[in-house]
């Protein structure tokens, strides 16, 4: 999958050309309201909040894929955000999400988040998730099925 192109020059293309173009590189699309007590003492988005952000949106991915139950078991190995430009309040962030990596045991997930009030991508970030067995919580090889899954739901961008 090819990364998304930055946009930092505001209204170059309207709002709908954005999300589409959003749609068009993300599998799935995640909308976040951003609340007045995610502001921090500089008044602009608090920088964990990206991570708690990301976090929805990536549940919201799994979800998706019916693959956020009790028989897949996931967890958070590592993630980065870089930020891009302020976030104030009042904002809704459109937060992509798709599968950027699939290894064997780990998934490597990419994220961009746009924001509606200033018409671009304000940031972008990347996890690594790590199956594990439910029962053991030892590292597990994603199962076919599972993969076969993720890279089809990742294949329609842009058809959703």
């Amino acid at each position: 999958m090819s990364d998304m192109t930055i946009n930092n020059a505001p209204n170059q293309v309207n709002h709908a050309e954005q999300i589409a173009s959003l749609r068009s590189e993300f599998a799935f699309v995640h909308e976040q309201v951003v609340a007045w007590g995610d502001m921090d003492a500089l008044n602009h988005l608090n920088n964990v909040v990206y991570y708690r952000y990301a976090e929805s949106a990536r549940i919201g991915y799994l979800e998706a894929l019916e693959l956020f139950n009790d028989n897949v078991q996931v967890v958070l190995a590592q993630s980065s955000c870089q930020y891009l430009r302020p976030v104030v309040f009042p904002d809704t962030l459109q937060i992509g999400v798709r599968c950027k990596h699939l290894g064997n045991t780990s998934m490597v997930m990419s994220y961009a988040y746009f924001s509606q009030s200033q018409n671009q991508i304000v940031a972008t970030a990347e996890s690594v998730l790590v199956r594990l067995d439910p029962q053991t919580m030892q590292k597990v090889a994603w199962q076919e099925d599972e993969r076969q899954q993720i890279v089809s739901f990742d294949s329609q961008v842009g058809s959703k």
